[in-house]
């Protein structure tokens, strides 16, 4: 059982920077790919970006390549997203998410064996 835990999230003006981080819990957080999530109000859950078990392949949604950065430290067993020029559209609930399978199949379908349970991001204009 893997346990994840969201933090840093908040409010932020337009063009700030913010990082998010995922605290897992356990001893084999090396053993999963990880993924954050984000879901606007009205909106489906969508992608944002994916990290490999080694740190060595990252993946973006458009929306965010070039302005986002996923990260993680496997001592640490945590996972990061640096997010840079923020936008208004940015503005969700940010979920991070752990699969012991395929990360392309963790990004494509969303489907995870762990999730955590969300921090806010606002954005204000």
């Amino acid at each position: 059982q893997v346990q994840l835990v969201e933090s840093g999230g908040g409010l932020v003006q337009a063009g700030g920077s913010l990082r998010l981080s995922c605290a897992a819990s356990g001893r084999t957080f090396r053993t999963y790919a990880m993924g954050w999530f984000r879901q606007a109000p009205g909106k489906q859950r969508e992608f944002v970006a994916g990290i490999s078990r080694s740190g060595g392949t990252t993946y973006y949604a458009e929306s965010v390549k070039g302005r986002f950065t996923i990260s993680r430290d496997n001592a640490r067993g945590t996972a990061y997203l640096q997010m840079n020029s923020l936008k208004p559209e940015d503005t969700a609930v940010y979920y991070c998410a752990a699969d012991s399978g395929d990360i392309v199949v963790l990004i494509t379908s969303g489907a995870a064996d762990y999730w955590g349970q969300g921090t806010q991001l606002i954005v204000s204009s």
